[in-house]
């Protein structure tokens, strides 16, 4: 039954991220598209495949990836959540290359703007509005894309600044970055295999962590089905993934000697996550048998899951991969659309 489900409704994933073509990057600055609305939430339009979602600080913006489309190419996108307008950040004016090859080593070469799919993204604030952008990316390279984002001057200043190459043969998905500048990257599937080996309920990936000075090596005991989102708690001690094969949150205990986990079970199919309220978690995806899609929130210490919002599937908007919570609402995003949206929390 898991495997069935998910492939249906995950299944278009490997057309969105393996289709990369290059074309000319346009910029679209300052648009507010409020399009077609459902009872209850609000939608945000033009925006392709906005497939995880980031607060940036105080600052009242949103950050989302942009996966590439058949025939197009990735994006990152900026959105003021205070009057919905957005732009593109990658290609314009305001888009710099920078490349420490003395911290980034193994990174051969410059950002391919006209060739990279945005997924999954991780944020760091070294000072009020200014942060590290980490980005797992696919197209011309496998590769954790890495820049700042300054915020400081009212526009935003993204300035790449180099990559730590991963293994061309697997789609990695989410990324955390650690206080060292290092990071934790999960290993979705095998790109050859395709997506229905990942989600069948075995344990085919793991988690992969990079410190600066090393390589990328895989964490032993962090085996799961199809590991998706991630995040690190403050002191580093904990570790939560998506499990999006088995419907499982995995908490892992990285004190402890060999590593030990536990796991809620999710009743919808969980892919992101995010920090919510103090001490929970976000994540979201489609349901599993009646349609539509979930977003639930998991007590991080009580391991403890409750959904607190969703739509059915004659929702315009379908494909839910990220959940976010600025205030008391949630932003929702997409790996297949053309538009973000929020709505009241639950």
């Amino acid at each position: 039954m898991i495997q069935k489900n998910a492939v249906l409704t995950f299944g278009i994933i490997a057309v969105l991220v393996g289709c990369v073509e290059k074309f000319s990057n346009s910029n679209a600055a300052d648009q507010s598209i409020i399009c077609n609305e459902d009872p209850g939430i609000t939608y945000i339009c033009g925006l392709t495949n906005a497939e995880d979602l980031l607060a940036l600080g105080d600052s009242g913006m949103i950050l989302t990836s942009g996966m590439s489309s058949e025939g197009g190419n990735g994006h990152l996108y900026l959105v003021n959540t205070r009057d919905n307008s957005w732009e593109d950040l990658v290609g314009g004016t305001n888009f710099l290359q920078d490349f420490d090859n003395s911290l980034y080593p193994a990174c051969s070469e410059l950002f391919n703007v006209n060739n990279f799919s945005a997924h999954g993204l991780a944020l760091k604030e070294i000072e009020q509005n200014f942060f590290d952008l980490y980005m797992t990316s696919h197209g011309a390279r496998e590769a954790i894309e890495i820049f700042k984002l300054d915020l400081r001057s009212g526009s935003a200043i993204l300035t790449w600044r180099g990559c730590v190459p991963l293994d061309e043969s697997i789609m990695h998905n989410s990324v955390a970055i650690l206080s060292d500048g290092g990071f934790v990257t999960t290993q979705f599937m095998v790109w050859e295999e395709g997506l229905a080996p990942a989600v069948s309920g075995e344990t085919r990936g793991s988690v992969v962590e990079w410190h600066p000075g090393g390589a990328p090596e895989i964490v032993l005991g962090t085996e799961l089905s199809a590991p998706n989102g991630i995040v690190v708690s403050n002191d580093e001690r904990y570790m939560f993934v998506a499990a999006l094969g088995a419907r499982e949150i995995v908490r892992f205990d990285l004190a402890q000697e060999p590593i030990t986990k536990a796991a809620v079970s999710i009743e919808s199919i969980p892919d992101n996550i995010r920090w919510g309220e103090p001490g929970k978690l976000l994540t979201a995806g489609g349901n599993i048998d009646f349609g539509g899609w979930s977003v639930v929130e998991i007590d991080a210490s009580e391991l403890t899951a409750v959904k607190v919002g969703g739509m059915d599937g004659e929702a315009a908007m379908q494909g839910i991969s990220s959940a976010l919570q600025i205030g008391e609402k949630i932003w929702v995003g997409t790996y297949s659309g053309d538009r973000i949206g929020y709505f009241e929390k639950q």
